[in-house]
């Protein structure tokens, strides 16, 4: 359900920044995805049609962009990508660290007419 919130809220900023440039209408909003955010595309556009209706942006696509999770290790700081799974450091063998790639979820640009 958190999809909703964060829908509405970007329709609301891509909105602002349309208005801000003139825009008659938003084409196409462009998002970027980490793949362990927990956004679910299908969510997003089912609310996207919703909360759109009756603005510039009604009508408009939406393209999403997954990104890969990346995580570095707490040991010995060596970055790496999750993979099946394991979340054991290729190098170090260590467990434990960071996300530093794949939890995001922002507006990257949109396309107006």
């Amino acid at each position: 359900m958190h999809e909703l919130a964060v829908t509405q809220s970007m329709l609301n900023l891509a909105l602002e920044y349309a208005e801000r440039a003139g825009a008659g209408h938003i084409t196409r909003i462009n998002l970027v995805v980490g793949e362990v955010s927990g956004i679910v595309d299908d969510c997003v556009q089912f609310y996207f049609d919703f909360v759109s209706k009756g603005t510039l942006a009604e009508g408009a696509q939406l393209a999403f962009e997954w990104q890969s999770a990346r995580f570095r290790c707490r040991a010995c700081s060596h970055e790496f990508a999750l993979e099946d799974g394991n979340w054991a450091c290729p190098v170090c063998q260590a467990m434990g660290g960071e996300f530093v790639a794949g939890r995001e979820f922002y507006m990257d640009s949109i396309e107006v007419e």
